[in-house]
């Protein structure tokens, strides 16, 4: 099977475009071709008021003086682009597609990328914008971007990964080992973002002296705005501190409130939810189901063991766990473990609890309330400089 106008279905760009990829020029690092695009992709997604918050943010991300920082933060002179880079964007996160683009395009990519076939209205409000752009002022970007979708098929995957010099796949492992599935050229690079998850850790004294409202709209954020489908999302809380079950019953309550007020749950996510909880409790002992609404599903935990956070639910399912000591979470930080989301709690102190206890996960530690902060580092890549190639001499 080729690639066609019947097997793709084309957001941004044609099937032309996208066979001539491989004969495009690449560009340096950080170009001002696409910064020039970028930034005015975020002045149209700014001024759009049909923008959610995630698409307000990754506008917000791309604004002009923001890749002016970028650029002068990292070392990309003589970087230039690898070529064509493939895009296999999650189901889980719409705006994911985009966040994969902007490093990919920074890095002077020809880049394409598969978004999934479940409809989002982020995805068509982004791919809109692209257009007009592409149409108009920046038309000098259209022969090095392509967005389209097709239906689970291993010969397309491998027409498009046989054109390319950089595949990037976003997903489960699952996902990862079909598309691995699919062969790349020899010089080829890829990267994978695989399935992880997020833990927060909160010191009680800390929190009791704040105003619980402002931190469950954090933690919210964190965790709710994508159903917990986000590896960044905590699922894991770990209170340190001496007031534990006064700062349980604030931080819960305050956040039970924001949930009722704010959050539509599906019917089925209230059952997979009962049941990662009662899968984990027949697992082992010491778990405790705290009983209360289906909006916010919580268990108790007396030790923490690295195969507690392989009961994976969404939608607001968590673990708790009353720590003495912070290194009592290091079980837990497995090559799985993405952040570490902190509050009250020196990020200082989990950094060097990484590194001398050599623990095979955390790629970052953030304030609670952060996790969903876009950058240009991502699961330990340098984003840009992984989808570039340094020439020396």
């Amino acid at each position: 099977m080729g690639l066609s106008s019947d097997n793709l279905t084309f957001l941004v760009g044609n099937l032309e475009r996208l066979r001539q990829m491989p004969e495009t020029p690449a560009l340096p690092a950080f170009s001002e071709r696409a910064v020039n695009f970028l930034a005015s992709l975020s002045r149209l997604l700014l001024r759009d008021k049909r923008g959610s918050v995630d698409v307000k943010s990754y506008a917000y991300w791309i604004r002009r003086a923001s890749l002016e920082t970028a650029a002068r933060e990292g070392v990309f002179q003589n970087r230039l682009g690898r070529g064509v880079a493939l895009h296999i964007a999650p189901s889980n996160v719409p705006v994911n597609f985009a966040v994969s683009m902007t490093s990919s395009l920074l890095a002077g990519n020809c880049t394409v990328v598969r978004v999934s076939a479940k409809p989002f209205p982020q995805v068509d409000l982004i791919c809109e914008a692209i257009n007009l752009l592409l149409d108009g002022e920046c038309a000098g970007m259209r022969p090095y971007i392509c967005v389209l979708r097709y239906e689970h098929s291993g010969e397309i995957t491998q027409a498009l990964s046989s054109m390319c010099d950089l595949r990037v796949i976003w997903g489960g492992d699952r996902t990862i080992e079909t598309i691995r599935q699919a062969p790349l050229p020899p010089r080829a690079v890829e990267l994978a973002f695989a399935d992880r998850y997020s833990i927060a850790v909160i010191d009680t004294e800390t929190y009791l002296e704040q105003n619980p409202e402002e931190i469950a709209k954090k933690f919210y954020t964190d965790t709710y705005y994508t159903d917990q489908n986000a590896c960044s999302s905590p699922r894991l809380v770990v209170w340190l501190g001496d007031r534990i079950q006064e700062a349980r019953e604030w931080f819960w309550g305050a956040l039970g409130k924001i949930v009722q007020r704010d959050y539509h749950m599906q019917s089925i996510q209230a059952v997979d939810k009962y049941s990662a909880v009662c899968a984990l409790g027949m697992s082992r002992p010491g778990v405790r189901y705290v009983p209360g609404d289906t909006l916010v599903v919580r268990a108790e935990l007396d030790r923490l063991t690295a195969d507690v956070m392989d009961y994976k639910c969404g939608g607001g399912c968590f673990f708790e766990y009353a720590a003495r000591d912070l290194e009592e979470i290091v079980p837990v930080l497995t090559k799985r473990c993405q952040t570490v989301a902190v509050l009250g709690v020196d990020r200082e102190r989990v950094r060097e609890l990484v590194f001398s206890r050599g623990v095979r996960g955390v790629d970052r530690i953030v304030p609670l309330g952060g996790t969903m902060e876009l950058s240009f580092t991502w699961d330990g890549f340098k984003m840009v400089e992984s989808m570039s190639r340094y020439v020396y001499g």
